[in-house]
């Protein structure tokens, strides 16, 4: 959450002609409301159940994208049948000065419900990095590396 999974996708599509897909996006389409207004009125779980229903469609219906998943995607069942997972890693630090020194900050904290409470976005980054490692195929190290480094990278390992 807020590692820079869309700006990433979004790079690599335009230097290599691949198609994207952000399953936020998605969601948000099909539901005709924001991922923050989907939270506040329908909550986490309601939330967690369309990224399944999500998951599953592009399972069964999607081939040859790039899709940018939101940070708690790694939680659908099907998640390794999608194709090759890339993990953008950086320390929670990373992230957070990421998000408060961006030019929109205010919005992309915005967009974030679950970044509201800092002591709360640290317990839910742990939680979720030893899930994240387990399933990536490829780890890139967003901190040290330029955002044409990370995308060259990822087309290095994913053999694009």
């Amino acid at each position: 959450m807020g590692v820079g999974k869309g700006t990433t996708a979004r790079a690599f599509t335009k230097k290599f002609g691949t198609y994207i897909m952000d399953t936020d996006d998605l969601i948000e389409s099909k539901e005709n409301k924001e991922v923050k207004k989907i939270f506040a009125k329908q909550g986490e779980a309601y939330f967690r159940k369309q990224e399944q229903l999500t998951a599953d469609w592009i399972e069964s219906c999607v081939t040859g994208t790039f899709i940018s998943c939101g940070g708690g995607f790694y939680k659908v069942n099907n998640l390794k049948k999608l194709g090759t997972v890339v993990l953008l890693d950086a320390s929670f630090e990373w992230i957070h000065k990421r998000l408060k020194t961006a030019k929109n900050s205010e919005n992309k904290l915005a967009k974030r419900p679950l970044f509201s409470q800092e002591e709360e976005a640290r317990k839910l980054y742990a939680e979720r990095e030893k899930a994240y490692r387990k399933l990536a195929d490829v780890i890139v190290d967003v901190e040290g590396l330029t955002l044409d480094e990370q995308i060259d990278f990822i087309a290095k390992k994913c053999k694009v």
